[in-house]
């Protein structure tokens, strides 16, 4: 690997700005200074290092974000701003979130630059869970519990079932194993109901507790571990 590739990677700084690095003498390898920010290194055996710090290299990065209303899941927009705005600080990392959550929903949100991962993790034949905080405009009513389980048609496909559990008269949480578009949304459409607030609580086994609206945190090994073992 290029030492330019493993340093911006690394998030030390963007290739042209580890140039600048390399002709300060910041940057050694294997204690030596290098004079080329173009040099081949071993990222499994060398020792890189920034004003004589080691540089841990991660070709993947997994952000948590307990994402805010206003933002777009997306890393770019026209309109709105992305939530990628929101962990700028990733931004050499080209970060994307895993699925999506509607401009005016908050709450877990993943993000990350493993696109295999992502993609399993979206696939509707893991089955991984996406629970919802959900408030309604009018009254739920006990048989939506069955309604839900048994799926319903939405752009012309049987839904998977969905876990209901109401907790009082206009709210109640929601578990569905795929992501259609406006999917939680749609299916209390369905039955007339329309969601006034929509909180994603869980994905998977993640949760945005302990982050307040807007803040994000990487994963801990452990979860992604056990991210990777839901979709092996």
């Amino acid at each position: 690997m290029r030492l330019d590739k493993y340093l911006a990677n690394s998030g030390v700084g963007t290739r042209s700005e580890v140039k600048t690095l390399v002709k300060k003498k910041l940057i050694k390898v294997n204690g030596e200074v290098v004079k080329s920010s173009s040099i081949s290194v071993d990222e499994n055996k060398d020792v890189i290092t920034f004003k004589d710090e080691p540089v841990i290299y991660k070709e993947f990065y997994y952000v948590l974000l307990n994402k805010p209303k206003g933002y777009v899941s997306a890393v770019e927009d026209n309109l709105h701003p992305p939530v990628t705005d929101l962990v700028s600080e990733f931004a050499f990392a080209n970060l994307f979130p895993v699925g999506r959550l509607d401009i005016d929903t908050t709450g877990t949100l993943l993000l990350t630059n493993d696109g295999d991962l992502c993609h399993k993790l979206l696939a509707p034949k893991y089955h991984v869970d996406k629970t919802y905080y959900v408030t309604t405009d009018t009254e739920i009513s006990q048989t939506l519990v069955k309604k839900f389980k048994e799926g319903i048609i939405l752009d012309g496909e049987l839904t998977l079932p969905g876990d209901l559990v109401i907790l009082d008269s206009h709210h109640a949480e929601l578990t569905i194993h795929q992501g259609k578009f406006h999917q939680v949304k749609r299916m209390f459409q369905h039955f007339g109901l329309k969601v006034l607030e929509l909180d994603r609580k869980t994905f998977a086994f993640l949760d945005s507790r302990g982050l307040a609206i807007g803040e994000h945190r990487e994963l801990r090994d452990e979860e992604i571990r056990a991210l990777k073992a839901l979709v092996e």
